[in-house]
């Protein structure tokens, strides 16, 4: 007598990748992100311009020194020079200034009286 090999069951892969495949390209046609600019729009190049500091900004150098263009000061000056910095302190930290002074000088500036201390920072290209 002759022994039956039995069949093994076969996945139907064929049948999964199809069914991917047509759920790929449904969400390639049916989503999109955003609609495409006018084809005649020309956007604005600021790639040429020069980026200043705000001028009525507290600068902290890397050595922890606080100026205020240009001219040494402390908190308490800079809030009199500044009345609008009251309501809204912007300071520019140097990149190698040390965090503990950045943050002194931040908490100073909430107990001298500004309502909102804020860090103007570079954005980087990506």
């Amino acid at each position: 007598m002759r022994a039956h090999r039995q069949k093994s069951e076969r996945e139907p892969t064929i049948a999964l990748i199809n069914i991917v495949f047509l759920m790929l390209v449904f969400f390639m046609v049916a989503g999109t992100l955003a609609a495409p600019l006018d084809s005649e729009l020309k956007l604005v190049k600021t790639a040429d311009l020069k980026g200043e500091a705000p001028a009525d900004a507290l600068v902290i150098g890397a050595d922890g020194a606080l100026t205020h263009r240009g001219q040494p000061v402390d908190v308490a000056n800079f809030l009199a020079a500044v009345p609008a910095a009251v309501q809204t302190a912007r300071m520019i930290p140097d990149r190698a200034a040390p965090a503990h002074t950045v943050i002194e000088t931040a908490r100073a500036l909430r107990a001298a009286g500004a309502e909102r201390v804020v860090i103007v920072t570079e954005k980087a290209l990506q």
